[in-house]
């Protein structure tokens, strides 16, 4: 099944995305910094949203972990 049809596998592409966007950020911010704008824009946005939001994604992250080991 496709992540896009199942909405706790969209969350978790998502927030798989956050989160290594943000760490490549990290490590090389010119790259990201310089592809603000259009397609690899998404990267940047999602940088900033894993940078600005960090401990509500840390939360989401604990979170979906627990439902994937514990769901059904």
């Amino acid at each position: 099944m496709s992540a896009l049809f199942n909405f706790q596998s969209l969350l978790l592409v998502i927030l798989l995305l956050i989160c290594t966007s943000t760490l490549a950020h990290e490590m090389m911010p010119r790259v990201m910094d310089r592809n603000r704008h259009g397609i690899l824009g998404i990267f940047w946005k999602f940088a900033r949203i894993g940078e600005r939001l960090s401990p509500y994604v840390s939360i989401c992250c604990i979170l979906m972990t627990i439902s994937i080991l514990f769901g059904s």
